[in-house]
């Protein structure tokens, strides 16, 4: 199977920041004779870039990675190179992370526990404008709770992870430092925490932020 219309293969963009699971995907889809890796990127920013660069027809992109997830990475290629369409692997599959994918555009969402192989068939499923989401992962998000947080409240609550002061905080996203004392509180209360931090620890683990 290739691009329809065009007879050639599938053009495959990698994003993870792992160095080793990258590369032996890359090599196994390699043995596919319809996809074609056309490039590999290891974070968010390298991995708009590279697919700006190369214009892939798939993105498969990491959840996690460095500079920017793989979410916010779909959002911006779904903006800026509309003609690619995007999937997630991911090892940390949580309801919340799933709910955000598709709103983002993203068309298959799949654990790292795939095979190759399988991925390879669920990259041409993608390609032909279909969607493709892991069935546990989407009975998980069936059940789970919709986020409380507003995007600001969110937004916020991911920029404190790190343990930026209030000012900081302001300043990245800005705002004045008692807006963002109202966000944190806010959230904080929301998620039923303590303190900021747990908040953020607890919004991470049910994939919210």
């Amino acid at each position: 199977m290739t691009t329809e219309g065009s007879g050639r293969p599938l053009r495959v963009l990698l994003a993870d920041d792992e160095h080793l699971i990258r590369g032996a995907l890359a090599a196994l889809l390699a043995l596919e004779d319809d996809l074609v890796v056309v490039a590999e990127a290891a974070s968010g920013p390298e991995a708009l870039a590279m697919a700006l660069a190369h214009r892939p027809d798939v993105a498969v992109l990491d959840l996690q990675m460095p500079g920017a997830d793989g979410v916010k990475v779909a959002t911006s290629l779904r903006a800026e190179l509309p003609g690619c369409r995007t999937m997630i692997v991911t090892s940390h599959g949580r309801p919340g992370h799933l709910k955000r994918a598709l709103a983002a555009g993203v068309r298959g969402f799949v654990p790292k526990t795939v095979s190759a192989r399988r991925l390879a068939e669920i990259i041409r499923t993608v390609h032909a404008g279909n969607r493709y989401v892991d069935p546990e992962l989407a009975a998980d998000a069936i059940s789970a709770g919709d986020s409380p947080l507003t995007a600001r409240e969110a937004e916020v609550l991911e920029l404190a992870a790190d343990g930026a002061p209030v000012a900081e905080i302001a300043e990245r996203a800005s705002l004045s430092q008692g807006t963002v004392r109202n966000y944190l509180s806010s959230a904080v209360s929301k998620i039923g925490a303590e303190n900021r931090h747990t908040a953020v620890r607890l919004a991470r683990e049910r994939g919210w932020v």
